[in-house]
């Protein structure tokens, strides 16, 4: 836990009390005592620093210094057709982690309808994991998720309201290639992802209607949450190369 990050609920005026694995994170793991710095970050808001007043492992209560502003929104949106439940479990917390601005969760011909079902897509459920990968990434801005049982709806009539991305990229084996071409100007990504067997025909083609270029990453062909993963590192690595930021190893 890179980032102790706060509900809004926690703070008032400028001190917060923490409990649950937050608080036994400061006490077991961090070993903090009183007067110690910590970095903390407050749910959609700004990182700053606290101080920690006192601590057990029930409950710590800190002295809190925020930041004016709270962090950008990662500028890259995933459009994810749904995979099993055992690997969208694995991937929330990697997703945020990342750097993912809005997720939005699809049906496609290749996933099977009893996906749509499953706890994993329970607010209660991912919420948790997308905080876990949000403190070990030290980021505050927890990613939009939208969850889709029609793909052509979404594509045709309520993806312009969901991402204003620029560009947006439709990740295909099939295409070959080492990757995209970086944009001209950072900017934000929408990327397409499909389902274990791939894209269908009349769903690639749906997508390139619609703005999207086809990519890949060489001749391999990879696992939807290898694929994701490898992806979103490719294309923050292009937009920190276009922001004239060093990205981070």
């Amino acid at each position: 836990m890179n980032l102790i990050l706060l509900q809004p609920g926690d703070v008032i005026g400028n001190r917060a009390v923490v409990r649950g694995e937050a608080a036994r994170h400061i006490h077991g793991v961090l070993c903090a005592q009183p007067g110690d710095t910590l970095r903390i970050g407050l749910l959609d808001g700004p990182r700053g620093t606290g101080t920690l007043l006192a601590g057990t492992a029930e409950a710590a209560e800190l002295d809190c210094a925020f930041e004016a502003e709270p962090p950008p929104r990662p500028a890259i949106d995933l459009l994810l057709a749904l995979p099993r439940p055992k690997v969208m479990k694995r991937l929330w917390a990697q997703l945020a982690a990342l750097g993912v601005g809005r997720i939005m969760l699809t049906n496609a011909a290749r996933v099977e309808r009893n996906y749509f079902s499953t706890h994993v897509l329970d607010p209660a459920f991912y919420t948790t994991l997308l905080i876990e990968g949000l403190q070990q990434a030290q980021d505050t801005r927890l990613p939009l998720v939208s969850v889709h049982r029609q793909f052509k709806p979404l594509i045709e009539d309520e993806l312009a309201t969901l991402s204003d991305a620029p560009l947006r990229l439709m990740a295909d084996p099939a295409h070959g290639g080492a990757g995209p071409s970086s944009p001209s100007a950072p900017g934000r990504i929408l990327l397409a992802v499909g389902p274990e067997g791939g894209w269908v025909p009349f769903e690639r083609d749906l997508l390139a209607r619609h703005g999207f270029t086809p990519f890949g990453l060489g001749a391999r062909t990879l696992r939807s949450d290898t694929a994701c993963i490898a992806l979103m590192s490719v294309l923050a690595h292009v937009q920190a190369a276009n922001s004239g930021l060093q990205p981070t190893p």
